[in-house]
């Protein structure tokens, strides 16, 4: 596993060889799908000993924002109180995952690491991997001792992490990824968003492109192949988003885990296609 690759993700192995040496590390369970938005009835039913559940919708998103897009993100101060309660501490590792294409994760990784809170890492693969690799499930709560890890940045649009205004991502001078389905990407279909179709000028790569049949990440080789095929290589000048900026964040993890440093629009299409004056482009 590359350096790059290992910074952004961890297997299934080395998660299990953690937890059961003692290590501390600090799990998080994001489930969350498009069709079931609150992950909590299958985190109950089954989960990584000791991991504690996180809302997408309610802890890594701000819905009292107006004119982001349909998931805002939070303030650093009320992700430090959610953190806190999730029981992050300073100093320990975090392990996030999900089991729907790493799109629950991969919000997490990005909020997260962009309020400035080190070493978050993504399981590769996600719940399937685990169980895969003959890791135990747990029933039932996890009540964590509260944690005192410490937010840096308050402002997430403005924080350790790159991101791109609608305007930016307008005029964007590098690659702008469009991480959505091809159909939607074309116009098509548009089930969410009052306008279909992209951005100008942007390249469709879904989110669920870089990842293999079994859900973890693309080998390293192939990853790269992948990404030079829409002009992305160490260097580029990349951006990413989607519906509403959940999966597009899968996208800047992989794009990371390559070498790549891509901006986020956090408000994606649905802050693009909200204003009704934007150009909007259809067809492939």
């Amino acid at each position: 596993m590359s350096a790059a690759r290992a910074d952004v993700f961890v297997t299934a192995a080395e998660l299990r060889q953690l937890i059961e040496t003692g290590d501390p590390v600090t799990v998080l369970d994001v489930r969350w799908t498009l069709a079931e938005p609150d992950g909590t009835e299958a985190y109950l039913a089954g989960h990584v000993p000791g991991a504690v559940y996180v809302s997408l919708d309610d802890e890594l998103s701000d819905h009292g924002v107006a004119g982001r897009g349909r998931h805002p993100l939070p303030s650093g101060r009320s992700l430090e109180a959610s953190a806190r309660r999730w029981g992050l501490r300073s100093g320990v590792p975090v392990v996030v995952y999900d089991d729907w294409n790493r799109a629950g994760s991969g919000r997490a990784w990005w909020v997260l690491t962009a309020a400035g809170i080190p070493d978050v890492r993504i399981l590769d693969g996600g719940l399937a991997a685990w169980t895969a690799a003959g890791g135990a499930l747990q029933s039932g709560p996890v009540q964590p001792e509260p944690g005192d890890v410490i937010v840096a940045h308050d402002d997430l649009y403005h924080g350790a992490r790159r991101t791109i205004t609608a305007e930016e991502a307008g005029a964007h001078r590098g690659v702008l990824l469009d991480a959505r389905a091809p159909e939607r990407f074309r116009g098509d279909v548009e089930p969410m968003d009052p306008a279909a179709g992209h951005i100008p000028g942007a390249v469709n790569l879904p989110s669920t492109r870089v990842l293999a049949a079994n859900g973890t990440l693309l080998p390293d080789a192939d990853l790269r192949g992948l990404l030079a095929e829409r002009g992305l290589t160490e260097g580029t000048e990349a951006g990413a988003y989607c519906g509403s900026g959940v999966t597009a964040a899968v996208a800047v993890a992989a794009l990371a885990a390559a070498g790549v440093d891509a901006a986020l629009f956090p408000g994606s299409w649905s802050e693009w296609a909200a204003d009704p004056t934007r150009p909007v482009a259809v067809g492939p």
